[in-house]
């Protein structure tokens, strides 16, 4: 078998949140890796994980089948990592994370090359969310051009960078109470992203299941109360939970989708939390998980000190008691 060094890799969607942790796993072991992305001129901050002409950032979009299929040359692992949380302009749920998922899938199919297709637990065609119906749609896309490819869904990834908990941080930080749609009691299974990142990795070494579908989850089960909680105990804050019904909720949303930053919430992420996050018993008994894969998984109280006590009123000076 050819060395790393002499494999090719293209990795859509890798300047993102899970994409540069991604890139950073298959640059430690030896990949040549090809980004594609939108915007290659704000990928720079790939450049510093791999040695001198080991990444190489090009233009692609989904929704412009010539563009992938140009980012598939010569590449034999095709790695998708595209997904969006909320719409804007062309970029939509079902153009993104439906039919682009199947123009990298057959660009992959193309080239001849092997695939990995990041989706999300939740992917359903008869959810009331339309993110995650595109999810099931890209799936299902993803599989009838390249039926041996790997599907994996994480749950929650959380992260330095990530959208979650550091936005429930920074609300902390100007509001006097959190919000727990439908009460708090959706349950979730956060997953550190570098967690993940290493199971992509290893699908581009082929130790994945060909067709399987892998749900990644966390060592913890926890309800959204749970998580509020421990962001406000690591950010050393007290802010009250304000329950809030679904349909309150969504009413709010619906003028809070044109908010900026922290306080921005959709419809659909309210969809969203009507239903548990967590990994399946079906999954946990084939062994397409991070513990199948011989992946010891990170808990969210263990990783998300390192990162939130930039919340706490006096950042890294505050004192914590110890």
């Amino acid at each position: 078998m050819a060395a790393n060094q002499d494999t090719l890799v293209t990795v859509f969607g890798g300047s993102g949140f899970l994409g540069r942790h991604v890139v950073r796993a298959l640059v430690k072991r030896d990949y040549r890796v090809r980004v594609a992305v939108r915007r290659p001129e704000l990928a720079g901050h790939l450049q510093p994980l791999g040695r001198v002409g080991q990444i190489h950032s090009v233009q692609a979009n989904l929704r412009f089948p010539a563009s992938v299929e140009a980012a598939m040359r010569d590449s034999e692992v095709a790695i998708n990592l595209v997904g969006i949380l909320t719409e804007s302009g062309g970029q939509r749920f079902e153009a993104v994370q439906g039919a682009g998922a199947g123009t990298v899938a057959r660009a992959a199919r193309a080239a001849g090359a092997r695939m990995a297709h990041v989706s999300a637990i939740g992917a359903d065609a008869q959810s009331s969310s339309r993110y995650a119906r595109a999810k099931a749609t890209g799936e299902q896309a993803v599989l009838a051009a390249v039926p041996d490819a790997t599907i994996i869904r994480p749950s929650l990834m959380f992260g330095a960078e990530d959208q979650f908990t550091n936005r429930f941080a920074a609300l902390a930080r100007m509001a006097p109470a959190l919000p727990l749609i439908g009460g708090g009691v959706t349950r979730l299974q956060p997953v550190y992203v570098g967690d993940v990142a290493t199971a992509v990795a290893d699908a581009a070494d082929g130790k994945t299941r060909p067709g399987g579908v892998y749900e990644f989850g966390g060592p913890e089960v926890l309800t959204m109360r749970e998580i509020m909680e421990i962001i406000l105990a690591i950010t050393e804050r007290k802010r009250m939970l304000l329950s809030l019904p679904f349909w309150l909720a969504r009413f709010q949303a619906a003028f809070l989708q044109f908010a900026p930053g922290a306080l921005k919430l959709t419809p659909d992420q309210v969809e969203l939390l009507r239903v548990d996050n967590v990994v399946s018993d079906a999954a946990k008994a084939a062994g397409l998980t991070l513990q199948g894969l011989g992946i010891s998984s990170d808990s969210l109280e263990a990783i998300a000190p390192q990162y939130l006590w930039r919340f706490r009123k006096a950042g890294q000076f505050a004192h914590n008691g110890a």
